[in-house]
């Protein structure tokens, strides 16, 4: 990976980490549901105007659109909403990036050098560090892991997510990243009506007058702008360029960002636990993005290109 690419990599990461106390601004007005298909609507419709549909395999971006859009932000704002705390929040959906490897060693054939793995399970050994230590301190206590296992299962909706984005291979991925927000709004509205009512979404939209509505509005903005816009389009660019393997381990310093900003803005302080498995994840992620991947036997390079063709 290049040094403009880890650039852009690290700035998807602060992108990605600010996100966070974004949606728990939006979490705090809208109800989960009607915040996600407000979030992807304010997008689809100007794309499904101005922007033409990009050259890609169809069911490859189905399966991006799909897990990275829908299945990742519906699991993820449901355990907010149920009482994930925010900078946990950011650590726990990072499950993604060892879910995504693994992934990508089974279905497309990647291999890994011993550094890769070893900073992974460096990386990882610090994300259950800070989890541990986050949960044992909780105000909810063992009500925690519920919204855990949702944002884990969110982690892994963004894994097969990254996957699709690997194999579609859109002619260009930005023009990808905004039709994915196509797909979701009609399903989260559906699931909105059904499970939080129409009365609820109707209040949120007509007190956006208030304090709570205004931030909203900001947080809103900020998601679609730049941690859907901006982060993942520079993200979607990156998982075309490389292996998965080499492109998912960087998601894992967002909860460095994500945990720092709660602390500064929302008062949730880290304890030196959490500071010492912040330092973990840091070094594993560097010793994954940096190593020098093996060369791929033939045919194991040919397997995605057999996969796409069959598209």
């Amino acid at each position: 990976m290049t040094t403009r690419d880890r650039l852009l990599g690290l700035t998807v990461v602060v992108l990605w980490g600010l996100n966070f106390i974004a949606i728990r601004v939006g979490l705090d007005h809208f109800p989960p549901f009607f915040f996600a298909a407000l979030r992807f609507a304010v997008m689809a419709v100007p794309v499904i105007a101005f922007v033409r549909f990009p050259k890609v395999q169809m069911r490859w971006f189905l399966l991006y659109a799909v897990g990275f859009g829908f299945g990742q932000f519906a699991f993820l704002f449901l355990a907010m909403d149920l009482g994930m705390p925010t900078g946990l929040a950011s650590l726990v959906l990072q499950t993604s990036a060892p879910f995504t490897v693994l992934l990508g060693v089974v279905f497309l054939r990647e291999r890994l050098v011993p550094a890769q793995v070893l900073g992974i399970v460096v990386a990882v050994a610090g994300i259950v560090l800070i989890g541990a230590d986050r949960a044992g301190h909780s105000a909810i206590g063992l009500g925690i892991v519920l919204p855990m296992v949702l944002t884990v299962l969110a982690g892994l909706s963004w894994a097969f997510g990254n996957i699709g984005s690997r194999l579609s291979h859109p002619d260009d991925a930005l023009r990808m990243t905004l039709w994915m927000s196509v797909v979701p709004p009609i399903p989260f509205l559906l699931m909105s009506l059904a499970t939080e009512g129409p009365a609820a979404d109707l209040a949120s939209l007509t007190s956006l007058g208030t304090s709570s509505g205004l931030l909203a509005l900001v947080g809103l903005a900020y998601v679609v702008l730049l941690g859907t816009i901006a982060g993942s389009g520079l993200w979607t660019m990156l998982m075309k360029r490389y292996e998965a393997s080499r492109v998912a381990p960087l998601s894992l310093l967002v909860p460095v960002v994500g945990i720092s900003a709660s602390w500064l803005l929302l008062d949730e302080v880290p304890s030196w636990v959490e500071i010492g498995g912040a330092a973990l994840v840091i070094a594993g992620c560097a010793a994954g993005v940096i190593a020098s991947p093996r060369s791929r036997p033939k045919a194991a390079r040919t397997q995605e290109h057999e996969l796409v063709s069959s598209a």
